[in-house]
């Protein structure tokens, strides 16, 4: 059911070399970099972790740049959660 939880983090370089090492001995490595942007697993079909600069450029704290991806079947059903979401409140 989680696709992946994001961290955010103020030290990307040092907090990306502590998950390479710390993940490495659990078996995963990075399936995805994207500079500011880094996803470890062991494949893109379990759950993975991901550490990111904030998106709105802010500083990382408790809650700015941490994020629960839910894992969908399709855009349809991406659509279908968030519809129910927003209905929800």
């Amino acid at each position: 059911m989680i696709g992946y939880v994001t961290l955010g983090t103020n030290n990307f370089e040092k907090t990306a070399a502590f998950y390479d090492a710390l993940f490495e001995v659990c078996g995963a490595s990075r399936l995805m970099d994207m500079g500011t942007f880094v996803l470890w697993g062991k494949s893109m079909d379990e759950a993975c972790v991901a550490l990111t600069l904030p998106f709105d450029q802010n500083a990382a704290t408790v809650g700015n740049g941490v994020m629960v991806a839910l894992r969908a079947d399709s855009q349809d059903q991406v659509g279908e959660i968030h519809s129910k979401a927003m209905a929800l409140g």
